[in-house]
């Protein structure tokens, strides 16, 4: 599958954004969708997860600002970003797994990602 990241750009601090993931090549079905991020000089870190079943999980430091979601009508997942801050400013690539975890080692294949910045 290709994933193919997009909807980045320059935000203010306390602003939005909205990044989409589209699939292609095959199905995302049954899979766990992910979004990851990495900082400059910073390891890739987990963001937010959505399964098939739609059960999500935030990484703490985007709990109740960020809301992930996918519509497999047309293999698309979204991550509704608000509240944004500086720290947030990142490369962030969408991910697909058979498995849930939030280690990016687990990880094969990434995205060209779609950079965030957010100034202060």
């Amino acid at each position: 599958v290709q994933l193919q990241a997009s909807g980045g750009g320059l935000a203010q601090a306390g602003g939005s954004l909205t990044l989409s993931c589209v699939a292609s090549g095959r199905t995302s079905s049954g899979y766990t969708m992910y979004w990851f991020r990495q900082a400059p000089g910073k390891e890739r870190e987990f963001v937010a997860l959505i399964t098939w079943s739609d059960r999500r999980q935030y990484s703490e430091s985007v709990k109740d600002r960020f809301t992930i979601s996918r519509d497999n009508a047309v293999s698309t997942i979204y991550l509704q970003m608000n509240s944004l801050k500086p720290e947030d400013t990142a490369l962030y690539y969408c991910a697909e797994n058979s498995r849930i975890t939030t280690d990016p080692a687990h990880f094969s294949a990434w995205g060209q990602g779609t950079q965030v910045t957010v100034s202060s």
